[in-house]
This record gives C-alpha cells, sequence and structure tokens, in this order.
C-alpha cells in the first residue's frame, strides 16, 4: 500500500462534538469517517484492523468446532413476540420499520430468535445435536447515548455464537470452552492483562451471565477486580451475598473503570419452550433443547485497543492487529533512495509482510508525525544517508531510539529469514 495512491488522508481535524479519544484518533489517522454520531465508515486501513481481529476471533471459534454463517438483518415481528422480546418496554434498543405492504420489521440487534427458528429445521434427534453457529454481522441498535465513539455504536459489527445442546452438562462444557476461547482472544490482541471474566447480572434466566470486561478510563462500567484470582464483580450485582457466593473479600478487591467487550450466557431451555425447538432422545422422548449465546463486539474492541494502547503521538497497535507491520519513510526522491526504498517494499510484500509505503513527495517531519499517529509497530527509514551508510533506520512504534541496523538485523527485528532482504 503506497500512501500516495490512498484517498484517505490523515487530518488534525474532527467533529467538534467528538469527544471520545479512540474515535478522534482513528478519524485524524484515517481508518475511520464518522457519518453521523454512532455511525462510522470503515476506511481501508481501517477495515485492515477490523479483518485482523474477526481473523484472531475465527480462528477460536473454528477450533471449537463452531461453523460460520451469516443470518438476515431484517427480523420478523411474529417471531419475537413469542419471547415476548418485541415490546419496546421489554428491549428499548429496535430500530423498526415495514415493509411496502406494511408489515412490520425490525432490524437485528441480536439473532438467539432467528437462530433458533432456522436450527429448528435441522435438528429432530440428539444425533443432531450439539451445533454452534456464528456470524460476523452489523448489528443496529438504537442507543440512547453513543458519545464513546466505535466502543458504542447505534451501528457496529458483533461476533456471534449460538450453541445448541441436549442438557446442562453439555452447555455447560461448551460455555468452559468459549470462555477459555475468549481469554485466548484477547492476550492475542495485547489485552490479557487487563481483561477480567467479570459476573454481572443474568437477567430472568440465569443468577449470572458473564461479561469479559477490559480495564479503562475510557468504559462506562464499575467492577470490582480480584487480580490474583482473575475475576471481577459488576457494579450492578455487588453486594455481599454476591461476594461470599464467589469467595471474594473486599479488601483484595480493587474499584476501577472498564468496557464491555464480550458476554456470554446461558438461556437453559427457556428459549426452546418458547419457540417449540425439541429433539427426541435415546428413548424417543422429547426434550427441549438448551441455548447458550456468545457476543464479542469486534469494531468496540478496536475501539478499546486504540483508547488501551495510544500515546500523546497517537495510535499504537499491538502487531497482531496493526493494518501494516512495517512503514517505510522514504525520505528524497533522489534515484539511489527511491530505487532502495522500491526494492525493500516489494522484497518486504514478497516475504508476505504488511507494508505501508510513505512515498509522498512531503518533508521528513510530516513523515515522522503520520508514523507515529497511525500506530504502525515498525517505522523504517530509508533516505540518501542511510543509503550511503549500507544501513536502514529502524524503530519500534513503542520506543523512542531509532536505530542503525544492516539487512540481516533488520530481518530479524522483523521476524522473517535474512534471504528475503538480499
Amino acid at each position: 500500500m503506497r500512501l500516495s495512491e490512498q484517498f484517505a488522508k490523515t487530518t488534525k481535524n474532527v467533529p467538534a462534538d467528538e469527544v471520545s479519544r479512540n474515535a478522534q484518533l482513528l478519524i485524524q489517522a484515517g481508518f475511520i469517517y464518522r457519518g453521523m454520531a454512532g455511525v462510522y465508515a470503515y476506511l481501508p486501513l481501517g477495515l485492515r484492523v477490523l479483518e485482523n481481529i474477526k481473523n484472531i476471533v475465527r480462528t477460536e471459534m473454528n477450533g471449537l468446532g463452531a461453523e460460520e454463517l451469516i443470518m438476515t438483518s431484517l427480523q420478523r415481528q411474529e417471531l419475537w413476540q413469542e419471547t415476548d422480546r418485541w415490546d419496546d418496554e421489554k428491549v428499548d434498543v429496535w430500530f423498526k420499520s415495514q415493509l411496502k405492504n406494511g408489515t412490520p420489521v425490525g432490524f437485528g440487534w441480536s439473532h438467539e430468535e432467528p437462530i433458533m427458528a432456522m436450527l429448528k429445521s435441522y435438528i429432530a434427534s440428539y444425533r443432531d445435536l450439539p451445533v454452534a453457529v456464528y456470524q460476523f454481522q452489523t448489528k443496529l441498535r438504537n442507543e440512547l447515548r453513543a458519545k464513546s465513539g466505535i466502543m458504542r455504536g447505534r451501528e457496529f459489527i458483533m461476533k456471534d455464537l449460538y450453541a445448541l445442546s441436549k442438557d446442562e452438562k453439555e452447555l455447560q462444557a461448551f460455555y468452559d470452552q468459549v470462555s477459555d476461547a475468549y481469554i485466548r482472544i484477547f492476550e492475542k490482541v495485547g489485552l490479557g492483562d487487563a481483561t477480567f471474566l467479570t459476573y454481572a447480572s443474568g437477567g430472568a434466566f440465569t443468577q449470572f451471565s458473564h461479561e469479559f470486561q477490559v480495564i479503562t478510563d475510557a468504559g462506562e462500567d464499575i467492577i470490582y477486580v480480584d487480580r490474583s484470582k482473575k475475576i471481577a464483580v459488576n457494579k450492578e450485582v455487588y453486594n455481599d451475598e454476591v461476594l461470599k457466593q464467589l469467595d471474594l473479600s473486599t479488601d483484595q478487591l480493587e474499584e476501577v473503570k472498564s468496557a464491555e467487550v464480550g458476554n456470554i450466557f446461558n438461556f437453559g431451555s427457556s428459549k426452546s419452550k418458547q419457540l417449540g425447538v425439541y429433539y427426541a432422545d435415546h428413548n424417543g422422548v422429547e426434550q427441549p433443547v438448551y441455548l447458550s449465546s456468545y457476543g464479542l463486539g469486534v469494531t468496540r474492541l478496536m475501539g478499546v485497543i486504540a483508547e488501551f494502547f495510544a500515546d500523546d503521538k497517537g495510535l499504537v497497535w499491538p502487531e497482531n492487529v496493526a493494518p501494516a507491520l512495517v512503514y517505510i519513510a522514504r525520505l528524497g526522491n533522489q534515484p539511489e533512495v527511491v530505487k532502495q526504498a522500491d526494492e525493500l517494499y516489494i522484497r518486504l510484500t514478497d516475504a508476505a509482510i504488511q507494508v505501508l509505503y510513505d512515498d509522498r513527495d512531503i518533508r521528513p517531519g510530516e513523515k515522522f508525525a503520520d508514523a507515529d499517529l497511525l500506530g504502525i509497530p515498525h517505522r523504517i527509514v530509508i533516505s540518501e544517508k542511510t543509503v550511503q551508510r549500507g544501513t536502514f533506520e529502524w524503530k519500534k512504534r513503542d520506543t523512542t531510539e531509532a536505530q542503525q541496523v544492516n539487512a540481516e538485523q533488520l530481518a530479524k527485528s522483523l521476524g522473517i529469514d535474512t534471504q528475503a532482504l538480499l
């Protein structure tokens, strides 16, 4: 990707009412464009980050044996009425409209009901269970407030997985596997130490649901963390009875602000009874299916990562999610400088390294400022001086000192074979 060919540019301007740090930085760096409050377009660099996050999540979900699909956004009124979740008094985030013939429709904010209705057509006996399906889909929620940038939008991308099990034991076994997979996801994106499995309200179906909360001052939640046990309690269920049940002591708990990035929920057999989803067991006796659901906000996670790692110069992306691993800053248009910069760009690309090549005719200071703002993990400068020395100027985004390195040292720093640069 040559920056001279990209339509999206860095800017110092953001909407005056955009108060969230993540959205400010992502807009300035050209990762997103705000269409309206709580609604954002993801530009090429932003899309790369999202796809990297999705691939990390997809790997873990596939590892559980879950199958990927995509459901419709349009929702039938009567389906949601069966579970009493169409009423705006019960669910206050619906966007609703109607077809040309006057039939009411909603726009999907979650998919438990349509997933159950669909799978009902494919489940007849115990031999058809368990089954787990997931999707990456744009959800629409009519939030009253949308002031946290992409951490809480009215339109956002979610990974939602739904598992149907024969009984509570089978459900719990899968529930624990997904919980472990979520922990691995947050470790892979660099948030492992800051993410806590958090006990929260389970609503009408179970005492607790489990959230995955990341400690950040940009969050909207208050949780109480026991760092030694790596668990937390959401303020909404924080009381002496809950602490006793979880064997937690107040003197070991730390009150912090956090952002919810994932939620896993056990519906038990309630949904299947409402929607008539049953299977025949080994004896041919009809039994209700057990449902569990597992959400993870992909765009929200991107926003949390942006907030969590940013510094006073801009974004700082972990390597696993960065839109590129390397930022090449070419200083000058001398033929030997252009030749070496072009060759490095081609060699790194051939070695399957994602590169942003800053070949623009602008001042060095502007290039260095953009490199910091964009947050690419490795910056390589090629100039008349480096060509004369026979070196590359290499610097990691999260360090302050640049180093003069040869091809072998550069290859080692990037984790590739030296021959790729020769």
